[in-house]
């Protein structure tokens, strides 16, 4: 069975066609699929609103004390827009702190983003280095959406996003100087991960990922974990496994951040905010209750 599909990139901002279909690969398994479907359908405020801000889209979480003084007085007509624009703005802190953790990236370096979503790391991560960034992602409208925001700020010829399995993806063995994962390795096996970040990145380069796993010392995942995992379908694993795995295919972790105190701030305004989702009080209760941690890690290729 031909499981492959055509995607035709979103039209320019002057209506004309952005370039041909392309072909683009089917998912390998169901699991794939149903991901590909979720991402493709998902459209929450919470993640369009914050990013019209600046151009800016994310698919992550925030880190940082909240600007209690940006945003004024709860009763000022301007306190949503204030409010939305400190949730973006602890979001791409977020993201700036990932790109800290890159080490030293040249001009003619290339970079990839494993789960790259809508772009908006891609275009940071360009803007910083002036380097190439190439993103993965299973939803074609990601992709698309991503692609045509690098035509918008003409980057195209150096950030580019497509669909494809980061399990499996396109690049050179060795190609890559660093690559990360930004809340996406939920979604898949951790050893296959690792194995193939391990396979294009180069001897030396530099993996980051941050990322909410459950933490081994509660004993299980707990109720609000569940809850999160049933809410994105996703499966969160635990710190241990993210250690197991990256040792086994030679990451060898360089640092290792708790940033679990840092988001919850984000979180906690958030759930004042009119864009919630539903899941908030999970993400609250299973930070503060210790059974759920959201952690950088960075892990140098030998």
């Amino acid at each position: 069975m031909d499981l492959s599909v055509t995607s035709t990139d979103l039209t320019t901002t002057n209506g004309t066609s952005a370039g041909p279909s392309v072909i683009i690969p089917g998912p390998v398994t169901p699991y794939q699929g149903d991901i590909a479907r979720y991402w493709d359908h998902e459209a929450r405020p919470v993640n369009l609103r914050l990013g019209d801000v600046d151009g800016l889209y994310h698919h992550h979480y925030g880190i940082g004390d909240v600007d209690q003084a940006a945003l004024g007085d709860a009763d000022d007509s301007r306190y949503e827009k204030r409010l939305i624009a400190e949730l973006h703005r602890l979001e791409s802190a977020q993201a700036e702190l990932l790109l800290d953790h890159l080490g030293a990236i040249g001009r003619d370096d290339t970079l990839v983003d494993a789960g790259c979503g809508r772009g908006g790391s891609m275009v940071m991560a360009h803007q910083r280095f002036g380097c190439k960034v190439e993103g993965v992602t299973l939803s074609a409208k990601q992709a698309d959406f991503a692609n045509q925001r690098a035509r918008e700020l003409g980057i195209e010829d150096h950030v580019h996003a497509r669909v494809c399995n980061m399990l499996g993806t396109p690049f050179d063995t060795g190609q890559t100087a660093a690559s990360w994962n930004n809340e996406s390795s939920m979604y898949v096996d951790l050893h296959d991960l690792f194995a193939e970040h391990s396979r294009i990145l180069a001897v030396g380069g530099r993996y980051v990922t941050i990322t909410g796993c459950w933490n081994p010392r509660y004993g299980q995942p707990s109720k609000w974990v569940s809850q999160i995992n049933a809410h994105f379908e996703c499966n969160i694993h635990s710190r241990r496994e993210y250690m197991r795995a990256m040792v086994d295919n030679r990451l060898v972790p360089q640092a290792v951040i708790d940033l679990t105190p840092a988001t919850l701030p984000y979180w906690e305004l958030r759930a004042t905010s009119p864009l919630v989702t539903g899941i908030e009080e999970a993400f609250i209760n299973s930070y503060k209750d210790g059974s759920f941690q959201y952690l950088l890690i960075a892990a140098d290729r030998i």
